[in-house]
């Protein structure tokens, strides 16, 4: 039995309050949902713990009449916050002629954000990184006369210029004045210049550049100006930054564990002097635990290609919140591209002294959205935590950490269980995580926690259960299911709470294959005959008393495991989904309603529509409560529907759309014969470098006719690509539009924003061999896919997947109709 002392669970002694220079004003100027004011533990909003999900989505390096479509779908992923960066470099390309406008116009950015209801985080540099060319910085400043990233006044007179016009940008989009920016970061892994840190907040400000949050990164205990910025951690599961050794980047294992500490060393170590002295632990109790670089995904370097799966990135952002993180902020959350229509390259690489050489064009980062919208598996798993947030963040924020009495002792310790207990005294949610990559953790056989709570100790679950390798879950303590009925626990993860036809719904997913369990309340009755509930053929639910009180047992989950528990103040429902349905379930609210929504991919609420971005022929779509009115698809629609059909609690729908210009392509081989590159390398490391633009002369040669029809859908279209080589390239009419490194995985090209040109021109795409035969780490799995890049550089096999939009509305709704 793993156990949890009680006294371990009282609430620590508060940090101290008032301290930190920053916050909304009280009064009537504070933004709509009242003031914004961080306290040494959380963010307060309107006096109510806040605990926001962010996500990095770099407009400039996205089309911009795409950016309301993409941001709709971040919206879906259970994200309340987007982070964004600004680079100087594209926004002032030539000293002294400022660009503000179609791609990058921030302003028309942010105004969409906030017509959504996603509030903003600028990131405003003036040194920005996020792996653009010289970290954001302008060329033309290495002649400016200054030294950059210090309080040298010809480099502050240049950056004041900057920050007028960003200020400009943003006037009256404060949150304190109405507007979604709630927080300004300020530079970026600068750790050693905490005067500079603080002028650059004083120039910010006068600037006109105003938000009620002011942050920096914090990560290898970087000396920051005290209380004026709020310090932001990060932990990736991956680093394309580290040698290309075989296996696991080191300090990548410390983000899989249960841990006060929330420094990371390894954030942009390549960057730092190795004799740059460590000023020790920071001192958190000051400030609240907050994130903005929780890794959603890994870069791929030349030198380095790590392939990050699902359960990393879901592992790795549960044990953040289970530690006590109260602002879960990802990166990169949507992908995106390199811009090409300046005149120097936009990426990070050897040639810009950067120590790794990353891709001309692609930022996929492997992130839940991918660089053309692709909506991944990352996306889902990590909504189903969001969901959580968005349903008890605001008493999560309020509960600390409270770790076992048996800890793991270090980073190579894969044989104790990591597990933990966020609580404030009186209920919590205890946190388990079994996965971390590349060293798979071993099963847990007879687990059963003992923790202590509110005065009583609770032996969760009922009986021992095994934690398979890979599980990450959370279960909740003393949970207020709905009105007059709280749980002492449940073994199965909460995802949200909300009235179904009018009976508070409390809905939780099955985890790791245990069977959900909880006691019954006292006084509380189940309403269904107490032997079980058949459902084809199964026996949902069973009521037994290990010890003295009822514990209930949900042995089926699925969209029919409703257990109805009659308290006090009347009926709750409980509502049990299989772990898969838990990571489709979303929720939604449109047609005057919140509603639960089941479905494959990503639902978006847009008005009086839900549009459901798809690569698939058929959707299935589940809502309850169902429109009493059915659903329809609009009149200039493409999709076939039928249903209703009743799944349980849910009303299905399937929409089917016809599957024109789509599937396998011919691929015309122009030049099969290629010449691998002479191995180079480069960068203050001397690592392996990519080839460069002269080699893919040399490159094997395919093209691909692109037919008008595969565009009829509307929506994206993607050429997706097999190929066996090192890197490859696609051009149209000549013109670099996509290129990648060998990684794995197929390459996706999104052809819709070159549309025009691809059917006029088509696509070729140039492969080259693997040249060298060490310098290059790809994940192990597929190494003899790299090995095979020595001799052939080929294009295996092209199909055009077309994105759908399946749009589907309700008669309800007045403008159902419009």
């Amino acid at each position: 039995m793993l156990s949890l002392h009680a006294h371990d669970l009282h609430t620590p002694p508060p940090g101290p309050s008032g301290h930190l220079s920053m916050g909304s004003p009280d009064g009537d100027g504070a933004g709509v949902h009242g003031p914004l004011v961080p306290d040494s533990r959380r963010i307060l909003r309107g006096g109510v713990p806040w605990l926001p999900v962010m996500a990095e989505f770099h407009f400039s390096r996205y089309p911009a009449a795409e950016w309301r479509e993409e941001l709709l779908k971040i919206r879906a992923g259970g994200v309340d916050t987007v982070a964004t960066y600004l680079f100087w470099n594209q926004h002032e390309e030539s000293r002294g002629t400022f660009r503000f406008d179609g791609g990058r116009d921030l302003r028309r950015f942010v105004l969409l954000c906030g017509g959504l209801g996603l509030s903003v985080a600028v990131r405003v540099g003036p040194w920005s990184h996020g792996e653009c060319r010289g970290g954001g910085f302008p060329d033309w400043l290495d002649g400016a006369g200054c030294v950059p990233r210090t309080d040298d006044p010809a480099y502050l007179a240049l950056v004041e210029r900057y920050f007028a016009r960003i200020g400009r940008e943003l006037r009256g989009l404060s949150y304190d004045e109405g507007g979604p920016v709630v927080a300004v970061q300020i530079e970026n892994e600068l750790y050693d210049a905490p005067a500079h840190l603080a002028t650059l907040r004083r120039v910010a400000e006068a600037a006109g550049i105003a938000a009620p949050l002011w942050t920096a990164t914090g990560w290898d205990a970087a000396d920051l100006p005290r209380d004026l910025l709020l310090p932001v951690y990060g932990g990736y599961p991956e680093a394309f930054w580290a040698e290309a050794h075989d296996g696991w980047a080191r300090e990548m294992r410390r983000h899989y564990f249960f841990t006060p500490v929330r420094d990371d060393p390894a954030i942009g170590a390549d960057l730092r002097s190795a004799t740059r002295a460590s000023r020790g632990v920071p001192d958190d109790r000051r400030y609240p635990y907050l994130t903005c670089e929780l890794g959603s995904g890994m870069a791929v370097a030349y030198h380095r290609r790590p392939l990050v799966r699902t359960a990393d990135v879901s592992a790795l952002a549960l044990a953040k919140l289970g530690s006590g993180s109260v602002w879960q902020g990802y990166y990169l959350y949507h992908g995106c591209s390199q811009r090409l229509d300046l005149a120097l390259p936009n990426q990070e690489s050897h040639a810009t002294g950067y120590p790794n050489d990353l891709p001309s064009v692609s930022y996929d980062f492997q992130a839940p959205l991918g660089e053309f919208g692709q909506v991944r598996p990352s996306f889902h798993a990590l909504r189903a935590q969001h969901l959580l947030i968005q349903d008890s963040g605001a008493r999560l924020a309020d509960m600390p950490l409270r770790l076992p009495d048996a800890c793991p002792d270090g980073l190579d310790d894969r044989s104790t269980l990591r597990w933990a207990v966020r609580s404030s005294g009186t209920e919590g949610f205890l946190f388990v995580n079994n996965h971390q990559p590349h060293e798979p953790l071993p099963d847990h056989h007879g687990v059963r926690f003992r923790v202590g709570l509110d005065g009583c100790t609770r032996q969760v679950p009922a009986t021992p259960v095994t934690v398979p390798s890979g599980a990450h879950f959370v279960w909740p303590l003393g949970y207020a299911a709905g009105p007059g009925v709280r749980l002492d626990w449940v073994s199965a993860q909460p995802l949200t709470r909300l009235a179904i036809d009018g009976v508070p719904t409390a809905v939780f997913a099955a985890t790791a294959g245990i069977a959900p369990q909880f006691p019954l309340p006292a006084g509380a009755s189940v309403s269904e005959p107490a032997a079980s509930t058949p459902c084809d053929g199964r026996t949902v639910v069973e009521i037994s008393e290990p010890g003295t009180d009822p514990v209930v047992t949900v042995n089926g989950p699925g969209t029919d495991a409703v257990v109805t528990v009659t308290g006090p103040e009347g009926p709750v429902r409980l509502l049990f989904l299989t772990e898969e349905q838990g990571r489709r379930l979303q929720r939604v609210r449109i047609w005057g309603a919140e509603r639960l929504v089941l479905c494959d991919d990503a639902v978006l609420a847009d008005g009086g529509e839900l549009r459901v971005p798809t690569e698939a022929e058929t959707v299935s779509l589940a809502l309850a409560p169902a429109p009493a009115a059915g659903l329809h698809t609009p009149a200039d629609g493409t999709t076939g529907l039928s249903g209703p059909r009743a799944d349980g609690v849910f009303t299905t729908w399937t929409a089917s759309v016809a599957p024109a210009g789509a599937g396998a392509t011919p691929v015309a081989c122009v030049r099969a014969g290629a010449v691998a590159p002479p191995a180079r390398d480069g960068g203050p490391h001397r690592r392996a470098s990519a080839p460069v633009d002269a080699d893919f002369a040399e490159a094997s040669v395919h093209r691909i006719a692109v037919p008008r029809a595969v565009f009829d859908e509307g929506g994206e279209v993607l050429l997706r690509l097999t190929y066996t080589g090192d890197v490859a390239r696609a051009y149209i009419d000549g013109r670099l539009v996509a290129d990648h490194f060998w990684y794995g995985p197929a390459w996706d090209i999104g052809l819709r924003r070159h549309a025009a040109e691809a059917v006029q021109h088509g696509v070729e795409i140039r492969v080259l061999p693997l040249g060298r035969a060490d310098g290059v780490y790809v994940d192990a799995s597929v190494r003899d896919g790299l090995a095979a890049a020595r001799t052939r550089a080929s294009v295996d096999s092209a199909a055009f997947v077309p994105v759908r939009r399946v749009r589907l509305r309700t008669a309800e709704d007045p403008a159902a109709g419009s």
